[in-house]
């Protein structure tokens, strides 16, 4: 008599397949190739007779060797415990007794390490058996009290404002922890550039960001970085249309090095000052930096832990290592790595920013070459539309930076905000990327 045939013979006697479900037992717990066929056959038979289990007649015939044993008092918790208790060890020490060894010899220490915690963490999770299915919310009033309260003091929840006041005011103050955000335009269109700003606005905000940039080096994206910090400074003064706005250090002289002796000795003393100025962290991983080499989920949360992030940037999503596509369906890599970004972000109370492309459209144009400023639709998303359905928002961009302008246009929104549009200033070469107060006139160039 195992475990595996008394869980099933409880199943029969009580007309109750759906406590394979409740419990989390799967064909994989079973121990025997019968006593996975046996739960096969009764959840096919489930399956087209309305849920019902066969009786212990039916399957003793389908299966001569099937032990039945009637009336079983012990608990479904207690029997999918004892049956995930064996399977677990039984995994246990199939990984250490085959796996380990062969990773031991052909992996460096900090390989070894992560991959043995992986694996001894994924057994956790499959041989985990819950005690409550859900919260009772009849009876959940002091917990959901407590956590209101702790929301008030700002100790488990945190909104982090977006640099746009009119993205903060249709979403509800700005980007809520513990959310997924994401953002999509064509290419070259200003998406790196746009979400850098909100991630600094956060950083400004006292949040430990942290931003894996995987199409820019290092030098790039900081030069970027300190085109826009300069330009909340106030570095330089720049005239758009006759209004005068702050502007940084020239993004351009920057990459190439070519600062005047005067903007040179600025820099040094803005770079010096940057401790005091921003009150959060910036953790930059780049696409030159050799130790970032890993870019999947589980690389993902454990910086997140490491750096204890507050607000993460993933530019863009598919440069990630995407997780396996069981579903063998298209599309199913970037879908289980969404849903992975999603429980990720739930898990850690991170803000995940997630940067990714529209399909290009040749007919923005018109005749004369001309284009005009039209953020792409949900339906534009390049391979990645699955994220539509795990972000808490998403975000649309379209600029024209000869011409210094653009736009925000808020998507599918969880918690409002849909269908917002947010008219920008963008020069981004000056860090000059703030919203157009209304009514303001237009301008035509700078400089």
């Amino acid at each position: 008599m195992s475990v595996g045939e008394t869980l099933i013979s409880k199943v029969l006697d009580t007309n109750d397949v759906a406590a394979f479900s409740r419990f989390g037992v799967d064909r994989e717990h079973f121990a025997t190739e019968l006593e996975r066929g046996i739960y096969d056959f009764v959840r096919e038979y489930a399956a087209t007779n309305r849920g019902q289990a066969p009786s212990y007649a039916v399957v003793t015939e389908q299966f001569p060797d099937f032990v039945y044993i009637p009336n079983v008092t012990d608990s479904y918790e207690y029997l999918a415990r004892k049956l995930k208790d064996t399977e677990g060890k039984r995994r246990i020490a199939e990984f250490m007794n085959v796996e380990v060894p062969k990773l031991f010899d052909s992996s460096d220490s900090e390989t070894f390490i992560s991959t043995l915690i992986g694996e001894l963490e994924s057994i956790k999770m499959r041989t985990s058996v819950r005690k409550n299915v859900g919260t009772d919310i009849k009876y959940a009033a002091a917990d959901f009290l407590a956590e209101f309260e702790r929301r008030r003091d700002g100790k488990s929840f945190k909104i982090w404002p977006s640099k746009f006041p009119s993205v903060n005011k249709a979403i509800g103050g700005g980007y809520f922890s513990g959310n997924v955000y994401s953002w999509f335009g064509r290419s070259g269109r200003g998406k790196s550039v746009l979400t850098m700003e909100d991630a600094l606005e956060a950083a400004c905000n006292g949040a430990n960001v942290l931003v894996w940039a995987m199409e820019m080096s290092k030098y790039e994206w900081m030069a970027r970085a300190y085109t826009s910090l300069s330009a909340r400074d106030g570095i330089v003064k720049a005239m758009v249309d006759g209004v005068e706005h702050d502007a940084g250090f020239e993004n351009r002289a920057l990459l190439s090095g070519s600062l005047s002796e005067e903007f040179e000795e600025g820099l040094r003393k803005f770079a010096s000052a940057l401790p005091e100025n921003v009150a959060g962290r910036i953790i930059l991983r780049a696409v030159d930096d050799i130790d970032f080499r890993e870019r999947s989920l589980r690389q993902l949360e454990a910086d997140i832990i490491e750096t204890k992030a507050d607000v993460v940037v993933i530019d863009p999503i598919y440069y990630m290592d995407f997780e396996a596509n069981t579903s063998r369906v298209a599309g199913g890599d970037v879908a289980a790595t969404s849903k992975g970004l999603r429980r990720i972000a739930g898990a850690t109370g991170a803000v995940i920013h997630v940067i990714t492309q529209a399909e290009e459209n040749p007919n923005e144009k018109a005749d004369d070459g001309a284009r005009e400023l039209k953020p792409p639709k949900r339906a534009d998303l390049k391979k990645s539309k699955a994220i539509l359905e795990d972000s808490a928002l998403v975000i649309a961009i379209d600029t024209l930076v000869q011409e210094g302008r653009g736009i925000i246009e808020l998507g599918k929104g969880r918690n409002g905000g849909e269908d917002t549009r947010v008219e920008i200033i963008y020069l981004p070469n000056f860090g000059i990327i703030r919203e157009i107060e209304p009514n303001a006139d237009q301008f035509e160039s700078i400089f």
